[in-house]
């Protein structure tokens, strides 16, 4: 048990300090959330959107799936998680930044990259197929390492054009109301850059 001791002993410090120290802040959290924000992650241990973007409880509503992907939008009797989080965000919260937040090293684009299969895995990475062929078709002589990277970074894109399906999310986008952001975080360099949607290219943001 001295595993899953760690995380209760974290709690145990979060409670102390954190908790304690912000009760302002969750005695209004306790009213109800108003994040501004809908983060698109992927489950990576390494990538916690909280931890990147050093947001506080109530800042961010958080989707994480492996290699965050986003399905199109399907009207039909599925069971579908990205889809039900992104309506209850956008229909219900009035969230105005959606954000498809990828990051280098993603096991599940690898996956994707070298066909592994799995009894889930293969069937949901498949939604970034079109990525992966985009990539072979503009990079044929790339290694595994290249292809994996090109693609981590053209599943954000395929994510973006599979939101821009959802009829709630392309009208407001279309009106002003709602924005959409491909962004993508390399853990190897600890830097963040973002999809430019006219380029097609991805840079490190200006802010301020």
């Amino acid at each position: 048990m001295k595993q899953i001791d760690h995380l209760l002993d974290g709690f145990a410090r979060f409670r102390a300090s954190y908790f304690e120290k912000n009760r302002e802040l969750f005695e209004d959290l306790k009213r109800g959330q108003d994040p501004r924000f809908l983060v698109i992650a992927c489950s990576d241990s390494r990538t916690d959107p909280a931890i990147l973007f050093d947001a506080a409880p109530g800042d961010l509503f958080v989707v994480r799936n492996v290699a965050n992907l986003v399905p199109p939008y399907a009207n039909d009797t599925a069971l579908r998680g990205v889809s039900s989080a992104l309506e209850f965000g956008v229909r219900v919260l009035d969230i105005h930044h959606i954000i498809v937040l990828g990051h280098a090293q993603c096991a599940g684009i690898r996956a994707l990259v070298t066909g592994s299969s799995g009894e889930f895995v293969s069937r949901w990475v498949a939604i970034a197929e079109p990525a992966r062929a985009r990539v072979m078709r503009a990079m044929p002589d790339a290694t595994t390492d290249q292809c994996a990277r090109a693609c981590e970074k053209e599943a954000i894109a395929v994510s973006l054009e599979n939101l821009m399906t959802f009829p709630w999310i392309r009208d407001p986008v279309e009106n002003g109301k709602l924005f959409i952001h491909g962004w993508y975080f390399d853990l190897e360099s600890g830097t963040i850059s973002q999809l430019d949607p006219i380029s097609h290219t991805f840079s490190e943001p200006t802010t301020g």
